[in-house]
């Protein structure tokens, strides 16, 4: 089943009218909102529901927005969420339109509260594109959009020893602290002392779990009475009932009190965060003061176990942790009272940065694929950071989203990539080493995205901004630009011309480094280009054995499709697949959508070429897949349209029309998922 969605909870309890409501409304109506307090389970609600409707659908698609800040990057993060990996300069919106319109899936908005009027206005540009399409928000208000569906989640019933309510509380005091909860159930008189605490709790789901993990340090009475106690005071300022969300932070503030000083101190910092993220970044950005860094991990795992931070992968080297919205919001009014929100976010923000550069020392190396998984885990944060940098240090802004080039470029992040460089080359002092490699960073967002005159043009700046500097690696890259602008609408000769290997040696340099071996790539795509398929191939064996003894794997691929070209060229069918099917594996593993799309054509070709009909158009039906998932068949190529067509006349002819149609739709609908 195509789809992304979290794992289900596992204190997940009661609900079963919600659910059969749920059941019914993701059956009969295209938009549902899930309304309440925070705290009260909208989110594991709405997992719950979505996971049993999921048969019903073609995919069920999760985008988690509590992480957004900027409203302008709602499509981009809905894009990328459903896997549409968009490199057209075509507004996205109108992309993602056209990418659902002929899909039955359900998309789930969770957390919407700070981005309602936008949420509202994508929502009703994909539902009336979209007629297979239902959307299911979560939102502490209402849309107000037309046909939408409100379900308020109430808290769980927590009247009587059997309440939903006090079942949620004993699950998370036998997961917290086994022994003392097992001696309270097993007291009739103790266990109705805990449904008290449970009502005095408006059965909240978050403020029964902060609840339950307190049996680590106190008893169920010492709780009762600090509870009743902290709720009276606050009863005498109000002359009504104390509204839920009041006692959700109540049970915060409360939850807050019994927490260590430096654990509150951690707890305020780490509201700077937004989504998940690792002991190394907490200890990087938290530590000052009383809180030493040797200290962090051992107070953040206090917080654990206090249901303060949640983990959200396991322990080991690859674990992280989690703040829910409510405790997060929570934490970050602390951190304004002591006065440290800018310098947290100042600290957050050069982290990241400081992460940005290394990744991007490390690219062409043996960690590219350890980049890329820990890069694309951190990119709520990366946005966080540069949004913080380019409002207090646009300079520092641009340097970062210039380091982020291979994020852009090589992990699907095109529109939003273009967005950040052009923002930071507004906003930073010109001149200097940022600049050009900015300029290269935002020329590559603008030739995936096919805008070959402004890549062009951005080519040349790039190029007047890089002869000050004196290091042959920005011409180099900024030849590449230059040379896969014209290469790209059918001018190979100047390609070679730009990056070929007299233009190398003219510009000298290091022959690792990635603007030298992209020259090579490029050259070996316009010798195809031009028909002269053993130097295309001599060209990519070059470019290959330098990535391997880098031990990279991104631009290795791209050199294997190159052989496989020249070899299709050649005739050598059976030699040109088994390249092609190397430079598959490599993109599968870096996710690299383009490069899948773009092997796939020349796999279907190779088949075709051996007499396989059948195969080339289940190929080809798989490719087409992916490339509507890219945005631009063919990147608008010529010389790409034309092996992708020859591919298609081949498999026809082996095996007619009417069997090439039924095995390019089976190759389509088995694709992405």
């Amino acid at each position: 089943m195509p789809g992304n969605l979290p794992p289900d909870v596992a204190s997940f309890v009661g609900r079963e009218g919600e659910l059969t409501l749920l059941d019914r409304l993701l059956g009969e109506r295209r938009l549902i909102t899930l309304t309440g307090v925070g705290g009260v389970g909208k989110s594991r609600l709405a997992r719950r529901a979505v996971g049993r409707a999921a048969a019903r659908r073609d995919g069920v698609w999760w985008v988690q927005l509590s992480p957004l800040r900027d409203p302008r990057l709602l499509t981009t993060t809905v894009a990328h969420a459903v896997g549409l990996a968009d490199h057209s300069a075509q507004p996205l919106d109108e992309e993602l339109c056209a990418w659902m319109a002929d899909k039955e899936i359900l998309l789930v908005l969770d957390t919407c509260e700070h981005l309602v009027s936008e949420v509202r206005h994508l929502a009703g540009e994909l539902l009336q594109s979209a007629p297979g399409l239902t959307v299911l928000t979560t939102s502490r208000e209402r849309l107000g959009s037309p046909g939408e569906r409100v379900v308020e989640v109430r808290p769980l019933p927590s009247e009587g020893p059997d309440s939903d309510a006090l079942a949620l509380f004993r699950a998370r005091a036998l997961a917290a602290a086994p022994e003392a909860a097992a001696a309270v159930f097993a007291d009739p008189d103790r266990t109705r002392t805990a449904a008290e605490v449970c009502r005095r709790l408006d059965g909240i789901p978050l403020a029964l779990e902060l609840a339950g993990a307190r049996l680590r340090l106190w008893t169920l009475e010492q709780m009762a009475q600090r509870l009743g106690a902290r709720f009276e005071v606050l009863a005498d300022t109000r002359a009504a009932r104390l509204p839920r969300h009041q006692t959700m932070r109540t049970a915060i503030g409360w939850s807050h009190e019994l927490c260590e000083p430096v654990e509150r101190l951690l707890w305020s910092r780490l509201s700077v965060f937004t989504g998940d993220f690792d002991v190394a970044a907490a200890r990087a950005v938290c530590s000052g003061g009383p809180l030493a860094p040797g200290r962090v991990e051992r107070v953040l795992e206090g917080l654990v176990a206090k249901s303060v931070v949640r983990r959200s992968r396991e322990r080991g080297a690859g674990a992280r942790y989690l703040m829910l919205d409510t405790i997060r919001e929570f934490g970050h009014d602390w951190l304004v009272e002591l006065g440290e929100v800018r310098s947290v976010a100042d600290r957050h923000a050069h982290w990241y940065a400081a992460l940005s550069q290394a990744a991007d020392e490390g690219w062409m190396g043996s960690g590219q694929v350890d980049w890329y998984r820990r890069m694309t885990a951190e990119h709520a944060q990366l946005r966080t950071a540069l949004e913080h940098l380019l409002a207090a240090d646009p300079a520092a802004a641009l340097e970062m989203a210039g380091a982020l080039w291979f994020f852009w470029f090589a992990c699907g992040h095109v529109h939003e990539g273009r967005r950040f460089l052009e923002r930071a080359l507004d906003e930073a002092p010109p001149g200097g080493a940022a600049r050009a490699q900015g300029l290269w960073a935002l020329g590559l967002t603008m030739l995936l995205q096919g805008d070959l005159d402004p890549a062009r043009e951005t080519g040349l700046r790039c190029a007047r901004a890089a002869a000050p500097l004196g290091d042959p690696e920005p011409e180099l890259r900024a030849a590449y630009l230059r040379a896969v602008s014209v290469l790209m609408p059918g001018d190979p000769t100047t390609a070679i011309a730009l990056a070929g290997p007299r233009a190398r040696a003219g510009h000298g340099g290091r022959t690792s480094g990635a603007g030298w071996l992209l020259c090579r790539l490029a050259t070996g795509y316009a010798l195809c280009d031009l028909g002269r398929y053993e130097e295309a191939a001599e060209e990519a064996r070059g470019l290959r054995e330098s990535c391997a003894e880098l031990g990279e794997r991104w631009l290795r691929a791209y050199a294997d499709y190159v052989l496989a070209v020249a070899a299709l060229g050649l005739g050598q069918y059976g030699e040109a697949a088994r390249h092609v099917r190397a430079m598959l594996s490599g993109k599968r593993l870096l996710g690299d959508r383009f490069g899948i799309a773009l092997g796939l054509d020349v796999l279907a070709a190779a088949v075709a070429a051996l007499g396989d009909g059948e195969l080339a158009a289940r190929l080809l039906g798989t490719g087409h897949a992916w490339w509507r998932t890219v945005g631009r068949p063919q990147m608008g190529s010529p010389s790409l349209t034309a092996l992708r067509d020859q591919g298609e006349r081949q498999a026809r002819a082996a095996i007619g029309d009417a069997a090439y149609e039924t095995a390019f739709l089976g190759g389509t609908e088995a694709s992405t998922g």
